[in-house]
């Protein structure tokens, strides 16, 4: 099994904007919703795309202060700053997950629309969302997924066939370029069937089979998630302390 080492490229745009972009769509969301307003409404009201919104809801852009403001404001409301330890926002992630049943912590996420869709060619799901589908209740954004080098034609039909967009990390958002994984750009898209975060391989990573509710989910076992996924082995000791915290209480 071996991974193509990426390129500077690949390397920059493989991670999400931050976990601050990340809180600010969510609470972005949710008070649009409390209000019972579209994206369109809002971005009627703000003055800004309908696209614009969604991206930053989905985290996966950082919006300018100036922005934030105006949005917020579209809804009678501001943003208030405060600090606490690094990474104190994934500690609660990981709880509020823990106390969800593992059906409703599928459910938020795109793995078993991907698996439906997901025809033509090999994975092996990968990351957070292997850890979650055995058991970790780790923030899984995305469905991060493992496929083969030789198999880039089908992955590339299929991606077209789902009208893909791909991850531009100097922009920050998804964009209308090629989609085929043999070209220069991030292995990150944005189809209908889901964010696709993927790695890829010249031979498929040692897979076990996950069962739920009728399916059957190839994923990459934990203790390899330890050795070879050092992002995911983090949440993994991230969640082991968090149960550990809330044991010893």
């Amino acid at each position: 099994m071996a991974e193509h080492p990426p390129n500077d490229q690949h390397t920059a745009a493989a991670a999400p904007a931050g976990s601050l972009a990340a809180l600010i769509g969510t609470t972005l969301r949710e008070e649009r919703q409390a209000r019972l307003l579209t994206q369109q409404a809002l971005a009627d009201r703000a003055g800004v795309a309908q696209a614009t919104i969604a991206r930053i809801e989905q985290g996966a852009r950082t919006p300018s202060l100036a922005t934030v403001e105006r949005l917020f404001a579209a809804m009678g409301r501001q943003l208030t700053v405060g600090v606490e330890d690094l990474d104190s926002d994934i500690d609660r992630r990981i709880a509020e997950i823990a106390d969800r049943p593992f059906a409703d912590r599928l459910a938020q996420t795109s793995v078993e629309q991907f698996h439906r869709q997901a025809a033509g060619f090999s994975f092996v799901l990968d990351g957070p969302t292997a850890a979650l589908l055995q058991g970790a209740p780790v923030p899984a954004p995305g469905v991060h997924v493992a496929l083969l080098w030789s198999e880039a034609d089908a992955v590339t039909d299929w991606l077209t066939r789902k009208y893909a967009t791909r991850w531009m990390d100097r922009w920050q958002e998804y964009r209308h370029i090629p989609v085929d994984p043999r070209e220069p750009y991030p292995h990150r898209w944005q189809t209908m069937a889901g964010e696709i975060h993927a790695r890829m391989y010249d031979e498929l990573p040692p897979a076990i089979e996950v069962r739920h509710d009728g399916q059957h989910y190839p994923v990459v076992p934990l203790a390899e998630l330890d050795i070879v996924d050092p992002d995911t082995a983090d949440l993994l000791r991230r969640f082991r302390e968090v149960r550990r915290t809330a044991a010893a209480d």
